[in-house]
């Protein structure tokens, strides 16, 4: 079993509900921090004084309040944690249930397990965590299908940022000047509008507004 956990969760009772999983679990020591800035630091801490953490278990989505913060959701940490210590086990805790961005995490950010929040969440949480200590990952049954999802293979940055131009109202006319003032290419307008047509055909979208909706649906932008 882990010797020691860190938790990155901002609502106490979730904290107190995984807390007592792994405690009947039999883990030694367990952490937890209600802010992504504070997990790195403990985990940076935990590094220096030889005593890593063998798990973390952390929600995407942290609610903004006074503190402004450098590490503002729990993709970002991950991917912060695992560029300090690669070999770390990964469990995402959340709510989110886009196919997109769950199979995103698992192929680029390299978590380990998967478990969406819900009414049998912390039994499947306890199965993940029994899972990963055999090398195997874990992911809700509910959401399965997302690890057969292809848009992450076939969508790359350069989609992304330019849906997300186009989700914030610039148009395809401006896209050109817009795109070789931040020194991304290819820029041409007849590229750009064959990107654009090609995303559509994938997405099987009537028009761009409709394209839109349908990458925030699964969660690209």
């Amino acid at each position: 079993m882990y010797k020691k956990v860190l938790i990155a969760e901002d609502f106490d009772s979730i904290n107190i509900a995984v807390e007592q999983t792994l405690k009947d679990l039999g883990v030694q020591e367990i952490q937890y921090a209600k802010y992504c800035d504070d997990a790195i630091l403990k985990f940076k801490k935990a590094l220096q004084d030889h005593q890593p953490f063998d798990l973390l278990i952390s929600d995407l989505s942290f609610v903004e309040d006074y503190r402004e913060v450098k590490i503002a959701s729990g993709e970002e940490l991950i991917q912060a944690i695992k560029k300090i210590h690669p070999e770390i086990n990964v469990i995402v805790y959340s709510v989110e249930d886009k196919p997109y961005i769950i199979k995103t995490l698992f192929d680029e950010a390299q978590i380990n397990g998967y478990v969406k929040k819900g009414r049998n969440s912390i039994s499947q949480l306890k199965t993940a965590i029994e899972t990963l200590l055999y090398g195997k990952t874990f992911i809700s049954p509910e959401l399965a299908h997302a690890l057969q999802d292809k848009t992450a293979k076939e969508i790359d940055n350069y989609d992304i940022t330019l849906l997300s131009h186009l989700a914030n109202g610039v148009a395809i006319e401006e896209m050109e000047t817009l795109f070789k003032h931040l020194n991304i290419t290819p820029n041409s307008k007849s590229t750009i509008e064959k990107r654009v047509a090609k995303l559509k055909d994938y997405f099987k979208a009537n028009n761009n507004i409709h394209l839109i909706a349908i990458t925030k649906d699964l969660g690209i932008i």
